[in-house]
């Protein structure tokens, strides 16, 4: 056991949950999944090490893109973002 166990752990969910949208409960679900099968392919075909990168990767073009998430709402409080 080490005291860093959970910490990529943690942030990959924080990933999921930001990639599918905050408070979206059925995107976090959907880009949990989707991150998972691209750390797999990205293990598989590039290599194994790159692993955790790859998931870091595409939270950081998810923020820059959309930063709402996929599924997520630009309406919050009812205020329109303009």
């Amino acid at each position: 056991m080490a005291y860093d166990n959970g910490a990529m752990l943690g942030l990959k969910g924080f990933g999921a949950a930001v990639l599918g949208g905050l408070g979206n409960f059925y995107g976090a679900i959907f880009a949990g999944l989707l991150l998972g099968v691209m750390e797999s392919l990205g293990a598989g075909l590039i290599h194994s090490g790159y692993k955790d990168a790859i998931a870091l990767l595409v939270l950081l073009l998810v923020l820059f893109i959309k930063p709402s998430g996929i599924f997520g709402v630009t309406e919050v409080s009812g205020f329109k973002k303009f």
